[in-house]
């Protein structure tokens, strides 16, 4: 509940804080719906016109089924414009068509004249939550998560708790692949249910809204400007990469914050190096907690992809570093995806940092930011 302040009262040091508080957060808030509104909006229309050539464009026959990888080659400097994402958009009109009504009178002139006539997509809403309450309550990333969902009473479920939870878009896909629709219409007491998805649920923080990876390149931002999480990684980041360029053993950097898509989720590797004496590429991640299972197994995702969508010819497997660290304490572990394990010792440990020289150098760089010595 938000601290309401008295105006009539003396402000002291602590409501002057409070205060600042509350209008840094509300604010914030509404700047990151206005940004999440934009975005969904910019897709939406351009969903709605890729939609209208196809049905009245004069040389639509010219393109055909091949529309979409012309569009992306014409559209490739324009954020998230690619053929997937393009085709994505489309589908995202079509089941939404009722956005129409939520245009301001500032943007309706941006409208293709049919939709300005009343000719609105294929899909019928009657399912759906209202327009506004939809732009209002969920990010794009929602509406594309939903949008994957052909059936619409699935979806205007989904739809419905998902408003009425403020799930995160993290939250929504776990309740779709946990098939929460199907065991709701198989539940007696559907209340229930709803009351127990929803008691554990992760909700949408209005502050981590502009970090979805959509906005920000909807904005010119580079992934190292938002995704990092804390400005303690982000300077051991940059003092790692360092140390790694210097030891001289061949690595080149090439990548800070390297998006991968991996089905409709992206992830960011924190560093990429290619190691032009091995001949491979060298990802690094650092996590800022004890090791874990997961961790590793995140790590060697990255490897797994890299080894299919990224080695070229005379490339050698890619091999990951893992960084954790539990206060003055640094493990570091190495971590190879399909790679023959005699292999990496007698070949890549060679040329690979040793691993108690990594853990040194991160050590004392926690050390001298005093990482080590805050309480837990």
């Amino acid at each position: 509940m938000k601290q309401e302040i008295n105006k009539k009262q003396e402000m002291n040091f602590n409501s002057l804080v409070v205060v600042i508080q509350q209008v840094h957060h509300e604010l914030s808030a509404q700047a990151g719906r206005a940004v999440n509104v934009s975005l969904t909006m910019r897709n939406w229309f351009i969903g709605c016109y890729i939609a209208e050539y196809e049905f009245y464009g004069a040389d639509r026959a010219v393109y055909g089924d091949k529309l979409l990888s012309a569009l992306a080659k014409k559209l490739g400097h324009l954020s998230n414009c690619n053929r997937r994402q393009l085709y994505r958009y489309l589908r995202f009109y079509r089941f939404y068509p009722q956005i129409v009504g939520t245009v301001s009178p500032q943007f309706r002139k941006l409208l293709p004249k049919n939709i300005v006539a009343g000719k609105v997509g294929t899909a019928s809403p009657q399912l759906s939550l209202p327009a506004e309450t939809l732009i209002s309550s969920l990010s794009y990333s929602h509406f594309d998560q939903l949008a994957d969902l052909d059936d619409e009473t699935k979806r205007g479920f989904y739809e419905l708790e998902c408003v009425r939870g403020s799930w995160s878009v993290r939250e929504l896909k776990r309740q779709i692949n946990s098939l929460y629709y199907e065991r709701s219409g198989l539940s007696y007491d559907k209340r229930k249910l709803s009351e127990m998805a929803n008691q554990c649920a992760e909700q949408a923080m209005p502050g981590l809204t502009i970090r979805d990876p959509y906005v920000f390149e909807f904005l010119g931002l580079r992934a190292k400007e938002v995704m990092s999480e804390s400005h303690l990684e982000d300077e051991l980041l940059d003092k790692i990469q360092e140390f790694l360029l210097e030891l001289g053993h061949g690595f080149c950097f090439e990548a800070r914050q390297k998006r991968i898509l991996i089905g409709n989720t992206h992830y960011f590797a924190d560093l990429v190096f290619y190691h032009r004496i091995l001949k491979c590429h060298v990802l690094v991640e650092l996590k800022l907690a004890e090791f874990s299972h997961e961790n590793i197994g995140q790590l060697n995702t990255y490897l797994s992809w890299y080894r299919k969508n990224m080695m070229t010819e005379g490339d050698n497997p890619p091999v990951g570093i893992l960084l954790c660290t539990d206060k003055a304490h640094a493990l570091v572990e190495y971590a190879l995806a399909g790679m023959d394990e005699n292999l990496f010792v007698s070949k890549y440990q060679l040329k690979l940092p040793k691993k108690e020289e990594i853990q040194k150098f991160v050590e004392k760089k926690l050390r001298e930011t005093g990482y080590d010595d805050e309480s837990e």
